[in-house]
């Protein structure tokens, strides 16, 4: 069995490959905090049992690409790994919704999550290293 197939590894990588793509969304947020009848979007975190696995029926998989409009053809393949998350917010007189703080603190806590899921999956493929001998 290859180590990237161990499942306590594979939840890390889902774990920071969704840490890195919230970036991206909050990122936009702001960027977009002056932009008219603009609302906030979030991803969904993903969930998984006690071995690392995503529960059933969960699509934990590639991202397919995002059809910006009706008439696009719809792409084949793909599943959706991390929905978006639509938050209750209020909006301003222009139409926008973007809380600054609120976003800022959301930013401030994805980066910490990344960083502790970061160590972890260092320090755990440094004990495989160790257990197998190669450090």
């Amino acid at each position: 069995m290859p180590i990237n197939d161990l499942p306590t590894l594979a939840a890390l990588r889902t774990k920071m490959q969704w840490h890195q793509e919230r970036q991206r969304v909050l990122a936009n947020n702001i960027s977009n905090s002056d932009t008219p009848n603009f609302k906030p979007s979030d991803l969904v975190e993903p969930k998984f049992d006690r071995n690392g696995q995503p529960p059933v029926g969960s699509p934990i998989g590639s991202l397919p690409m995002v059809r910006t409009s009706s008439q696009h053809l719809a792409a084949t393949g793909g599943t959706t790994s991390f929905a978006d998350r639509k938050g209750g917010f209020q909006t301003r007189p222009a139409g926008n919704a973007v809380n600054l703080e609120d976003e800022m603190l959301k930013v401030s806590s994805n980066q910490m999550d990344y960083a502790a899921a970061t160590s972890l999956y260092s320090r755990s493929l440094g004990l495989l290293k160790t257990a197998i001998g190669k450090r």
